[in-house]
């Protein structure tokens, strides 16, 4: 008996060794750091200098310098906080507070839901409440969930969902590193009140993905994470989109050109190409490949979702869309709140546009996302104006909605308004193919083909032009 069973433990031993034991535990950089988890202030104990350089960035105050905007900006700090889009609009009325249904379901949670604090509005004062407001967790800890909750004032705050199970806390908050792809992924690819619903080409997908998905993010391939491209420092992301009023890093802009070379084809016709257009023209054949995503929301028409029990704007989905493409130089046309809006000839009033031109040695062409929108605009002043949409979510008072959401920017609690289009690019920049997917020359030069070349200021495609 005693030999059959030292026969058997050596089989386990030969059998762990051959590698069919158990992946060894992960281990943590913060695991023996601290015993108890006790809410941001465990952290300001080493790190209240990163802190403060977050609390000043742009991923906190949602604000951010803009040199990059035309007809003004300069000294102007400007973000989600005091500008608008054509999705959820403004955070200032809808930021904190589960929004129930009559089943007694919650859905939505407030704009703040995305925002790195645990529940407060930014301040651009800094003070020990705005440094303990900050979340710390929901960026650099792995497996880290939240949830919004009140306390016996009445205040809504976010709260590990393991508040009450201190060890489960613990384990949790001691998993810290840099921020990986899921982490970013959780709010930048459900922005906009669902998944992919906003960007287009920010997919969950992308957390693991194949290389025809995204060449660069691919799992099983390049397996780059967020942070590889967009890391600056003292926590300022690089990076900015065109429809982004403010930027974390005007001195650090980020470029394809960091990793690949400016004519990295071996092939003159397209190493040209790449003086006038940029990357993702033909890098990026089309996006929202997997989610399909809001290409048109208009708030004026309420539409009720009876299985969900609530409401929403009517909005427009579309999947696997073909980009639109437009010069851009790098700066911005931005219509503001608070300034008289300037439509364009068909009544369209265009939130953020590229500035750029054909001729203007600073601009390539660009692939983007447009999208359309019905909004208010206050009609004594010509002012867009937000809305406050969770409560909408509820009931489909859209009329309610658009007075408290003006009263929250204007302090206009009986506006009178109307309804008005609008248009906002917004730059594609993932969900990049490898080479052999990218387009082809007939994809854009022939009849027929992707670009509106007189659009873009040409009088007919470039390459018959050079034919005749």
């Amino acid at each position: 008996m005693k030999t059959t069973m030292t026969f058997v433990l050596s089989l386990v031993c030969i059998a762990a060794l051959a590698g069919d034991a158990p992946a060894a535990r992960r281990t943590y950089a913060h695991q023996d750091y601290f015993e108890t988890y006790e809410g941001t202030a465990t952290c300001l104990e080493c790190h209240e200098a990163e802190a403060t350089s977050f609390f000043h960035s742009q991923h906190y105050q949602w604000e951010g310098d803009t040199p990059n905007l035309v007809d003004g900006g300069g000294e102007e700090r400007l973000g989600k906080m005091n500008t608008m889009n054509d999705f959820c609009t403004n955070p200032k009325a809808s930021w904190i507070g589960n929004a129930v249904n009559s089943d007694g379901k919650v859905i939505a949670q407030g704009c703040s839901k995305c925002h790195a604090g645990l529940g407060k509005m930014p301040t651009r004062e800094i003070s020990r409440e705005q440094l303990e407001n900050i979340d710390c967790l929901i960026c650099h800890a792995s497996g880290y969930r939240r949830d919004a909750y009140q306390d016996e004032d009445g205040n809504w705050e976010w709260k590990p969902i393991l508040w009450k199970n201190q060890r489960g806390l613990d384990s949790i908050s001691k998993r810290i590193s840099m921020p990986e792809r899921k982490m970013c992924l959780r709010c930048h690819a459900g922005a906009g009140g669902g998944p992919n619903f906003k960007r287009g080409d920010l997919e969950y997908t992308l957390a693991d993905c194949d290389s025809d998905f995204d060449v660069h993010m691919a799992t099983e391939g390049n397996d780059m994470s967020c942070v590889d491209c967009h890391r600056g420092e003292d926590h300022r992301v690089r990076g900015r989109g065109a429809d982004l009023s403010g930027t974390d890093s005007p001195d650090n802009p980020l470029t394809c050109t960091e990793c690949h070379d400016a004519k990295p084809h071996n092939v003159v016709a397209l190493d040209k190409h790449t003086e006038k257009v940029y990357c993702t023209v033909c890098h990026i054949t089309e996006f929202a490949k997997t989610d399909p995503t809001d290409m048109v929301r208009d708030w004026s028409v309420p539409k009720r979702h009876e299985e969900a029990n609530k409401y929403s704007a009517t909005i427009t989905f579309e999947k696997n869309v073909t980009p639109v493409y437009a010069w851009f130089n790098g700066n911005t046309h931005l219509t503001r709140m608070g300034e008289e809006v300037k439509p364009a000839k068909d009544g369209t009033v265009y939130l953020m546009r590229p500035d750029g031109k054909r001729k203007d040695k600073n601009s390539k062409l660009h692939a983007f996302k447009l999208h359309e929108g019905v909004v208010p605009l206050l009609k004594d002043k010509n002012w867009i104006s937000p809305l406050a949409v969770d409560e909408f979510f509820i009931d489909g008072d859209i009329d309610k909605a658009v007075r408290e959401g003006a009263a929250a920017a204007y302090g206009d609690h009986h506006p009178d308004y109307e309804w008005v289009r609008v248009k906002r690019y917004m730059g594609i920049y993932h969900e990049v193919r490898p080479a052999d997917k990218a387009l082809q020359c007939l994809d854009c030069h022939r009849e027929g083909g992707r670009m509106d070349w007189q659009a873009l200021g040409y009088k007919k495609d470039p390459l018959l032009d050079a034919m005749d």
